[in-house]
């Protein structure tokens, strides 16, 4: 085992890049090679024409959660291919055990369209708190990871989100308009202002990297899946980034929360984005 649980919050880089391989390694072997070569049997719909899984995602998920546990022995894996197939699943993001929260493709439109920009969303959390995450772009050769408290890189180098220039016109990711309510749509449209140019969600994993690096103002979302966002809010976080629900709380991995939240490169950008959405509710 790496460590023991009472110190699982001390990383070395040594673990770090350990499970930076073992992503890279099951993508190159499960995820990549059927980029671009699925046929018909290979993707299926989830809960409707817009939410798709592939056959990449199930091998996927199955080769990290067996990796993960592995590696840290007592741990549990919630995936999203789990949870699918399984909703009790869910409840080990509130119990005692160190969990890895998974998604092994995010952006499964993308994946199947063909587009580079999906990404692996792995987060470990122990009790509610993020402690470790990696997001990568299989596609695009990027590995972005964090460590709480220890900051965050992006192929090695430093990772910072940076602050906008003052009064700058924002450009903010939003919920795609497919997996929105219309109450959620009124509410999301309030974004859309003078000084805000919002665009649809496509790869959660990588609009928060865009945001971890400077290229993207913000994220606002309606939706609290764990596997989308353990990960790229650590990343956020740990790059000198804010977030928080339009009730002015932080995130919970574990779900309850008051929606929309928002993830942004600084507060003042956070502030921007929040309060047209809460006065929207």
């Amino acid at each position: 085992m790496w460590f023991d649980v009472p110190v699982i919050n001390e990383f070395s880089s040594g673990h770090l890049s350990g499970v930076a391989g073992m992503i890279h390694d099951v993508a190159a072997a499960e995820t990549m090679p059927r980029f671009r070569q699925l046929v018909g049997g290979e993707i299926a719909e989830k809960r409707g024409p817009h939410d798709l899984v592939t056959v990449a995602d199930r091998i996927a998920e199955e080769r990290l959660a067996a990796g993960l546990i592995a590696l840290l022995p007592g741990s549990a894996v919630v995936g999203e291919e789990s949870v699918y197939a399984d909703a009790g699943v869910l409840g080990a993001l509130s119990g005692d055990e160190p969990v890895w929260i998974v998604d092994p493709i995010d952006g499964t439109r993308l994946f199947v369209q063909g587009d580079l920009g999906f990404t692996t969303l792995v987060c470990l959390a122990h009790r509610g708190e993020s402690l470790a995450s990696w997001t990568y772009a299989p596609g695009l050769g990027l590995m972005a990871v964090a460590r709480r408290g220890g900051g965050a890189v992006l192929n090695g180098e430093p990772l910072r989100c940076g602050s906008p220039d003052p009064g700058k016109h924002l450009e903010v990711s939003i919920t795609h308009p497919d997996f929105t309510t219309e109450q959620q749509k009124r509410t999301l449209a309030a974004l859309s202002t003078g000084d805000i140019t919002s665009h649809p969600c496509v790869s959660s994993g990588w609009d928060y990297l865009e945001v971890a690096r400077g290229s993207l103002d913000a994220v606002a979302f309606t939706w609290e899946n764990a596997w989308d966002h353990a990960a790229g809010l650590l990343l956020v976080a740990e790059a000198g980034g804010v977030s928080a629900t339009v009730a002015d709380e932080p995130f919970r991995i574990a779900g309850g929360n008051t929606l929309p939240f928002g993830a942004a490169r600084d507060e003042a950008t956070l502030r921007r984005v929040l309060a047209p959405l809460a006065a929207a509710c």
